[in-house]
């Protein structure tokens, strides 16, 4: 499924797009150069009536029928609720070029409202659309070519690490893009995101533009959503990274056993040159040893062997210094203003990922010490909004990652409490709910549970589920922890607040960078980071400014 050496065949001129997912200029491509590219990548022709014009020349592709731009192919998948095809005279009347759908779609389409579009029909369409986007937008330079691409996968620090490795970048010198949970960036042109990674179509029209750009380089999150969706199909990576594995999507999943599975489909030559993989825990050491492709281990933990170790870790300010021990006697001295001994760790995997990339440590070593490129603000991601008390908001969801945060942002100082407010998203994973509870009562002095995203479920009956595992940790194991139910979730924030003394800590985690709350379909005005900057000033501490953040 590589498309790097994939050349239009035609002799007309390039079409001039306008969206800000796409190439610029994007050159045409017949449907008979496509059915190639997919020959090529080891899948069935396209079937076609007769009639087919099998020259018929495509300029993009979309599986969104309010997307489609004159000179598209446009991908009818069946979904939840409809077929795409049911959109086809829609299409058709917008400018589409031809349309792909399976044989239920293919029945729902009036003849008479296609305007003479061309039809192609195939039975696993899903998996064709990263390939034929790939084809289209021409979005994956040969080896050695600009840009370098960048994977970060993992349960926790996937947003942290692709920000660390794109301003490693920068200091470097290098033009890059980022594509995540918070931003989409193509050089200086911020693109509207929603999804950690969007849809096949999006990605390799993002990569195509920043190619067309001439960036030197692009970072991306890529969830296993993304890959149990075939969202990254086509595209490979010059190197992939991993952070860990902690219980998270269960109910896509199903196990731990699947979730690992999914994760390690990146690690394959058809996906990746070359791996980084933290092997802190069990998960990382298994795929290192089932990599399909070259890798390179590392570990923060002295005792598990692997080609990069984190060692001399120190406190410095609220963040931390530490070395980085390679082969070759190869050291690097590093920094970082992120709090969390676990940002340690992101930024490690960063610049492993970096050295992996061709960069030479002196190289490297240089730009560490002529910036700061490990202390960079990462919205939502222990971002620090007051300091007496600290206030901190991060993204922390799932066990593992409440677990960590809770236990590095607690003051050395004596009689110094944490305050927690947290809850639990709805229609997702329901075990968890009661195991971060339980984290929470052992780890913070006062626990506030609320409501995070409730989506459709009952927000009364996910609050008693984590107020459940929190109360009766307290019980059977004897804590002094308060725990409190306060909703909405501005209220638990600002009740929070009042609980707590200048030399306390207040953590409002779960959203992370996140401005809207989903409530029974409806999407609700709510930030975070707003909300405990306005708590923080109405009880009179100091609060610290937020780039970008309307307040």
């Amino acid at each position: 499924m590589i498309l790097e050496n994939f050349v239009s065949t035609t002799s007309r001129p390039p079409r001039r797009s306008t969206s800000p997912m796409r190439p610029e200029l994007v050159e045409p491509v017949t449907l008979r150069s496509l059915q190639q590219v997919l020959a090529d990548a080891g899948f069935r022709p396209l079937s076609a009536g007769p009639e087919v014009d099998w020259e018929t020349e495509v300029t993009g592709i979309s599986m969104d029928s309010r997307s489609v731009e004159p000179g598209d192919l446009y991908v009818a998948l069946g979904g939840a609720n409809c077929h795409g095809a049911e959109f086809a005279g829609q299409v058709a009347a917008a400018g589409a070029a031809a349309i792909l759908t399976d044989d239920d779609g293919l029945r729902l389409m009036e003849p008479a409202n296609l305007r003479g579009v061309p039809v192609l029909t195939a039975g696993n369409l899903r998996d064709l659309v990263g390939p034929l986007s790939a084809g289209i937008f021409g979005s994956q330079p040969p080896a050695g070519a600009r840009p370098q691409l960048f994977a970060v996968t993992g349960t926790n620090g996937k947003t942290t690490t692709t920000y660390f490795v794109n301003s490693l970048l920068k200091a470097l010198g290098r033009t890059t893009g980022l594509i995540g949970t918070i931003e989409i960036v193509a050089g200086t042109e911020p693109i509207p995101s929603a999804l950690t990674t969007p849809e096949s179509p999006q990605v390799h029209g993002i990569l195509g533009r920043m190619r067309e750009l001439g960036l030197d380089a692009a970072a991306m999150e890529v969830s296993s959503h993304a890959i149990s969706y075939r969202r990254v199909d086509g595209v490979r990576f010059d190197v992939a990274g991993f952070t860990n594995l902690t219980q998270d999507h269960l109910d896509l999943h199903g196990s731990m056993d699947e979730y690992f599975l999914t994760k390690a489909a990146l690690f394959t030559p058809q996906r990746a040159r070359r791996a980084v993989v933290c092997v802190d825990d069990e998960w990382g050491r298994r795929l290192a040893e089932g990599s399909g492709v070259d890798t390179l281990t590392l570990s923060t933990h002295g005792s598990i062997p692997a080609d990069w170790q984190v060692r001399a870790v120190q406190r410095s300010g609220l963040g931390h210094s530490f070395e980085l021990h390679g082969p070759q006697e190869q050291v690097l001295r590093a920094h970082t203003g992120l709090p969390g001994s676990f940002n340690v760790s992101n930024a490690a995997l960063a610049l492993v990922m970096v050295l992996a990339a061709g960069v030479s440590a002196a190289e490297l070593q240089r730009a560490l010490d002529s910036a700061d490129p490990l202390t960079v603000e990462v919205p939502g991601r222990m971002q620090v909004i007051g300091t007496e008390p600290a206030g901190i908001v991060d993204f922390a969801h799932n066990p593992d990652a409440l677990e960590r945060t809770l236990a590095s942002v607690r003051r050395p100082e004596e009689g110094a409490k944490v305050i927690v407010v947290f809850g639990a998203t709805g229609d997702r994973d329901q075990t968890k709910r009661p195991l971060m509870g339980a984290i929470a009562a052992r780890l913070a002095d006062v626990v506030i549970v609320t409501d995070d995203d409730p989506h459709g479920e009952d927000e009364q009956t996910i609050r008693s589920e984590v107020l459940a595992g929190a109360e009766e940790a307290v019980r059977a194991e004897g804590l002094a922890t308060q725990v409190l139910e306060v909703f909405p979730r501005g209220d638990a924030i600002d009740h929070a607040v009042s609980l707590a003394a200048p030399g306390d800590t207040v953590l409002v985690a779960g959203r992370g960078h996140e401005v809207w709350q989903e409530v029974k379909g409806v999407n609700l005005a709510l930030d975070d980071r707003v909300e405990l900057r306005q708590a923080l000033l109405r009880h009179g501490f100091p609060a610290l400014g937020m780039d970008g953040v309307e307040s």
